[in-house]
């Protein structure tokens, strides 16, 4: 059934708005968006669909294809630890800017996987905003609308984020990359060359970042900022990048990585706007060294995985994602890809292609 046929379906009456937003993956820079520094996402094939309808009562009943049973929360529902929490959040952002107020009837429909690493929740909520903007008919521009997604994440959720994933999902569709300069959101909108395939790959290892890791390493970004007086950590200059040997030796390294994963992504950027697949290849590898080594994000088993992944073919691989599981991205030939990505997963069972 199509999307609005499972709405009314469900819920007895047809959809007032519909919005539909893909999943992305991190081809390189990852925690430089909240260090003032650039991203390169880029969307993939995967999505997430929505239809909502406001209902008469102070309730938001949703119904996902993922789960077997119907949820209702009250309107204004604290989080509650939940996968609800995204949408009633979302939601909660629209009563706030006056696109929507009361109850609502909410149905999801998405192959994006939570826990991957490639912004479901960033989808959702993108999504939801952008269905409650049409249905209240304003006008909103994309960048605003992932401004007011990062703030469900941040002051809803809790999650201290930065705006990379509701920029790339809001703004890109498949065969896209966004180039991203997150201290003042410009961006350029670039085409990935016709003969490369960036094949994304479960790991096998689900996490979930408000399980603390990815908040304990956005503290470390802020402690290192706050002790050298700066707002962009990814931008030291001489004098601070001296100072930095002062500082506490995860301090020093997690301010290393940035700040090398900063140029890198820049670098990273010419060479995908230039179609040079080897520059942005070692890129690629030296990013995932420094997101282990620096940042201490990745796992043993990840590293094996990419390991793996460059010995037998792949031109670059790295762990993308907020770190500590979730999904491996790799550069390869697109004529070479499928047969690649079918061995790849036959050596690693567990694994699987998103």
């Amino acid at each position: 059934m199509t999307l609005a046929a499972n709405f009314e379906d469900t819920f007895g009456h047809p959809p007032a708005a519909i919005a539909a937003v893909p999943g992305r993956v991190n081809l390189i820079g990852e925690h430089t968006d909240y260090n003032g520094g650039a991203v390169l996402p880029a969307a993939i094939e995967r999505r997430v669909q929505i239809a909502l309808r406001p209902n008469d009562g102070n309730v938001i009943a949703i119904k996902s294809t993922r789960f077997d049973d119907r949820v209702k929360r009250p309107v204004g529902d604290p989080k509650r630890q939940s996968w609800t929490d995204y949408a009633v959040g979302a939601l909660w952002k629209a009563e706030a800017l006056g696109w929507h107020t009361g109850g609502t009837d909410l149905f999801i429909d998405s192959d994006v996987p939570d826990g991957a690493g490639v912004s479901s929740s960033a989808a959702l909520i993108t999504a939801i905003l952008r269905a409650a903007a049409d249905l209240a008919m304003v006008s909103v521009d994309p960048v605003a609308i992932a401004q007011h997604a990062r703030a469900v994440e941040n002051d809803y959720i809790g999650m201290p984020c930065g705006i990379m994933d509701q920029m790339a999902v809001g703004l890109l569709s498949p065969g896209s990359a966004l180039a991203l300069d997150t201290s003042d959101l410009r961006y350029d909108v670039i085409d990935i060359p016709a003969d490369w395939t960036f094949a994304v790959i479960h790991s096998g290892i689900r996490r979930e970042l408000a399980d603390g890791r990815y908040k304990a390493r956005f503290e470390e970004c802020q402690q290192t900022s706050d002790a050298l007086g700066t707002d962009a950590l990814c931008l030291l200059d001489a004098d601070q990048m001296e100072a930095l040997s002062a500082l506490p030796a995860n301090l020093q390294k997690r301010a290393r990585y940035v700040t090398s994963e900063h140029a890198r992504t820049l670098e990273a950027t010419t060479a995908m706007r230039k179609g040079d697949r080897a520059t942005f290849a070692r890129l690629m590898n030296e990013s995932h060294r420094s997101y282990a080594v620096d940042f201490e994000a990745s796992t043993p088993e990840i590293d094996e995985l990419i390991a793996d992944a460059v010995k037998t073919g792949a031109h670059g691989a790295r762990l993308t994602g907020g770190g500590f599981g979730g999904c491996i991205v790799a550069l390869l030939e697109s004529d070479d890809a499928a047969e690649w990505i079918d061995d790849f997963i036959a050596r690693h069972p567990g694994t699987w292609q998103v």
